[in-house]
């Protein structure tokens, strides 16, 4: 897996996200007056990334849909069920990269297919932000990085709505992406010790 995470340049280093300081973010307007947010606290993937050649970066992120967390019972329960997520037939959300672009304004472009509930659609996430190393209390080297992206919900058949008295809709369409990202230098315990990496069908994915 690691080998196929390296495979554009072979001098780039394997990062690991840290899940217990990185999120996954959500935000979409509610009752066409307020905007509502959520996150996903399970997060894990690896990036092969070197800061010399940023447009060979590969990056490969799953979420485990049932972490969501919107600090409303009742609410996550739903947005867990078959109207929205549907956790029990699609357990897991991934990105999968496909290419990056390093445009000279700075950042990066970071193309690739996101799937949520068995769809899978073309997405850009704007990365605003790749920190320099720095070492940790534990001694390993860290890296930080911040991205954006914004994607339609019906696109992967997320519909749900409810019609308000006054016209309009209870939920838009357009839903907002955070990614904030913690990520330590390669440690193998990390990346198996928990699912979805322990699965054959996650290995299986990396060498297609």
């Amino acid at each position: 897996m690691l080998a196929f995470m390296n495979q554009r340049n072979p001098n780039a280093t394997t990062w690991t996200i840290d899940s217990m300081h990185s999120a996954v973010g959500f935000c979409v307007r509610h009752m066409m007056i307020a905007n509502a947010r959520g996150y996903f606290r399970e997060v894990h993937g690896v990036v092969a990334y070197d800061a010399s050649h940023p447009e060979l970066a590969a990056v490969h992120v799953e979420i485990e849909a049932a972490s969501l967390d919107t600090r409303a019972e009742a609410r996550d329960a739903h947005l867990r069920n078959a109207d929205f997520f549907d956790v029990q037939n699609h357990p897991v959300i991934t990105f999968r990269s496909t290419r990056v672009d390093a445009p000279p304004a700075g950042g990066l472009a970071v193309h690739g297919d996101l799937t949520i509930r068995g769809t899978t659609r073309e997405v850009t996430l704007a990365v605003a932000e790749i920190t320099k190393p720095q070492k940790d209390h534990n001694g390993r080297l860290r890296i930080g990085a911040s991205a954006t992206a914004r994607i339609k919900r019906s696109a992967f058949g997320i519909t749900y709505n409810l019609l308000l008295e006054a016209g309009g809709i209870a939920l838009a369409d357009e839903v907002a992406l955070t990614f904030d990202m913690s990520l330590v230098q390669h440690d193998a315990d990390m990346i198996y010790a928990r699912r979805p990496w322990r699965s054959s069908t996650w290995m299986t994915s990396q060498s297609s």
